[in-house]
């Protein structure tokens, strides 16, 4: 065998080799559980009105196998499956919660996203209970915010004396004028406005002497703040300078806020920001004016709620009626 043969025998080993290694790779990274992934939303012809569906069972069959899991406040659902014992493609979903019929649909295991949606159950024509449901109006959402309040407290007003000598030379010597001509002294004055309080709109002032022969080095501190620092550099005969600035002090306090949830037939849904506390439902229940605590549990009498938490932990709150209830105009 020739050079050049030999060569290209080579050749078409390695690339033989490098395909088997790539295709065992391929196997090696090929996932070994597919997921269904879903949403269980009410079945409403107004699509303002399809809700989630907190804690449905959802189970998926495929003979004798079976999986299952449960929606979460948002109405996500996910179920692992093994690709090694689910072998076929599709499988049947069934979702069951109390108050809504039994719903089954088909899934492939192909990674699509599933919304079934479930008729809730009606209650019985021979007992129509329009006659005796409780009214709920202008329906209200009170909640606390912490928050801080700047309040004036009074004012500064302080002067201050930089004493010095004109007209002698400097010499080199510093502190110098400007010019390194004459020589030149630096005053100044540090007022401290209290704890818990600070300065605003803070002004210096040249107000007798001979005010041109200066230079404000350093007019305060940062602006606001607890601290004002002033320095002086005078190359003449004395002056005096005049302080001025605002005292405020913040203080923490709560504020009210009230919002109006979104009423679509038998939900209403709100949103508070991460900072509210103590959210309560204010409504007309049934002709009387009452307040209902929300609370962590979400327990209302005439309502079933559910809450989610975003990642910049705002709320939001959904809120289904129980039979017996029913929101006016």
């Amino acid at each position: 065998m020739g050079t050049t043969a030999r060569r290209v025998a080579i050749g078409a080993a390695i690339a033989a080799g490098l395909a088997v290694a790539a295709l065992v790779l391929v196997i090696e990274l090929r996932p070994t559980t597919v997921t269904l992934t879903g949403v269980v939303l009410h079945q409403d012809s107004d699509p303002r009105k399809q809700t989630p569906i907190a804690d449905v069972k959802v189970t998926a069959t495929e003979g004798e196998q079976t999986a299952s899991g449960e929606s979460s406040a948002s109405g996500l659902f996910r179920i692992d499956l093994s690709e090694q014992r689910w072998r076929e493609r599709t499988v049947t979903l069934t979702f069951r919660h109390a108050g809504y019929r039994p719903l089954q649909m088909q899934a492939a295991l192909d990674g699509q996203l599933y919304v079934a949606r479930m008729a809730p159950i009606a209650a019985p024509a021979a007992t129509p209970v329009s006659l005796h449901e409780i009214g709920i109006k202008d329906v209200r959402v009170r909640y606390a915010e912490r928050t801080s309040s700047t309040v004036s407290v009074g004012s500064a007003a302080q002067t201050f004396t930089v004493a010095n000598v004109g007209n002698v030379p400097c010499g080199g010597k510093p502190p110098c004028s400007p010019g390194g001509k004459w020589k030149a002294y630096e005053g100044g004055i540090t007022i401290d406005a209290g704890a818990g309080q600070q300065f605003q709109n803070v002004r210096v002032s040249c107000i007798a002497g001979p005010c041109p022969f200066t230079t404000i080095e350093n007019g305060a501190a940062p602006n606001p703040g607890r601290m004002i620092t002033v320095k002086v550099l005078d190359w003449s005969d004395t002056v005096t300078f005049l302080v001025e600035a605002e005292v405020t002090r913040t203080a923490p306090s709560d504020a009210i806020r009230e919002a109006y949830p979104a009423i679509f037939g038998r939900s209403m849904s709100f949103t508070l920001p991460a900072t509210a506390e103590g959210p309560s439902i204010e409504t007309d229940f049934g002709g009387a004016d009452i307040v209902f605590p929300l609370g962590p549990a979400l327990r209302l009498s005439w309502a079933d709620c559910t809450l989610q938490v975003a990642p910049d932990q705002t709320k939001l709150y959904l809120c289904a009626l129980k039979p017996g209830y029913v929101f006016q105009p």
